[in-house]
């Protein structure tokens, strides 16, 4: 009888393995699918965002003789004081920030920014948009504009074609300073240079296309809607969870917790919710318990959950 459950024994073994090893291979294969999917995603918005800031260059700036902020600064300054190319210093001068970027972030963060500044080098090389507007007013406003949005949509897509933040976030690494002086510190040398290279006026103009261009990419990367964390701390904790999910259609997260002064044990709320149904939900905490204790910050983004399944009401 011994071989006969030897023989059973290895078989429901070999069963197992091929079962574990089918479910290694769907595995693989859902994750290919998910990385091919997100490769398209992303390959759509660094394209995107080329064409964007080419054109904010070409039917803008680079006609007009304006400049910006950051690495993107540093090259049109260069391009305007001596004869190379746009095109060629745009990649020479972001490469030591992508070699950074390597270190700093990941090598595939650094490859596909080496594809999307490649990309625009050769956009503004060889793609020729028209001159849109002489006036100075709305170059810097919308060269700023389109020159942002480019850059923001290369970012979504998981990559840069303006090097400035790799710097940020390398130096902030290296010394105690935060990320946004980095950038401030970076760009008013930048405006510094630009009023004693070219002129006060220059310079000023440089500073409201830069304020354009950093404006439009905090929208372009934080999103079209901005979301809160919300947390309640209340008695009336089972109340306010019910108010949010049935009269605002928001998902939240309950934990428990203990309050400082007595350790009650006492349930916390937590939700996400837009700008636009703040005031909503605080209403909806009043009418429950308006001693409630709520405390709120901002989210740059969000994912999943029921976020984006109902509409705002």
């Amino acid at each position: 009888m011994k071989p006969i459950f030897q023989y059973i024994l290895v078989e429901i073994l070999k069963l197992k393995k091929k079962k574990s090893s089918s479910k290694e291979s769907d595995k693989k294969i859902t994750d290919a699918k998910v990385e091919f999917t997100h490769l398209i995603s992303d390959s759509f918005l660094i394209i995107l965002g080329v064409l964007s800031a080419s054109f904010g260059l070409q039917g803008f700036l680079l006609p007009n003789m304006f400049i910006d902020g950051g690495v993107m600064g540093i090259s049109l300054i260069i391009a305007e004081i001596t004869e190379i190319p746009l095109s060629i210093l745009i990649f020479v001068v972001n490469l030591p920030f992508l070699f950074m970027g390597i270190s700093t972030i990941s090598r595939q963060f650094a490859l596909k920014s080496i594809v999307a500044i490649t990309l625009l080098a050769v956009a503004v090389q060889f793609i020729p948009f028209p001159i849109v507007t002489n006036d100075k007013l709305l170059i810097a406003v919308f060269g700023g504009f389109f020159l942002g949005l480019g850059i923001g949509l290369a970012i979504r897509g998981g990559s840069v074609i303006d090097g400035t933040e790799v710097l940020a976030v390398f130096v902030s690494r290296k010394i105690s300073i935060t990320i946004g002086d980095v950038i401030l510190i970076f760009n008013i040398i930048i405006f510094l240079v630009a009023a004693y290279v070219f002129t006060i006026e220059t310079s000023l103009y440089a500073m409201l296309t830069y304020f354009a261009a950093s404006k439009t990419v905090d929208f372009v990367v934080s999103g079209i809607e901005e979301y809160v964390g919300v947390t309640i701390i209340s008695d009336k904790n089972e109340e306010i969870r019910l108010s949010i999910i049935e009269n605002l259609g928001r998902g939240c997260t309950v934990y428990s917790g203990k309050k400082g002064q007595s350790l009650k044990p006492t349930e916390i709320v937590y939700a996400l919710i837009t700008r636009l149904e703040l005031s909503k939900l605080q209403e909806e905490i009043d009418k429950i318990d308006k001693k409630a204790f709520v405390v709120m910050h901002s989210i740059k983004d969000v994912k999943g959950g029921m976020i984006k399944k109902r509409p705002l009401k």
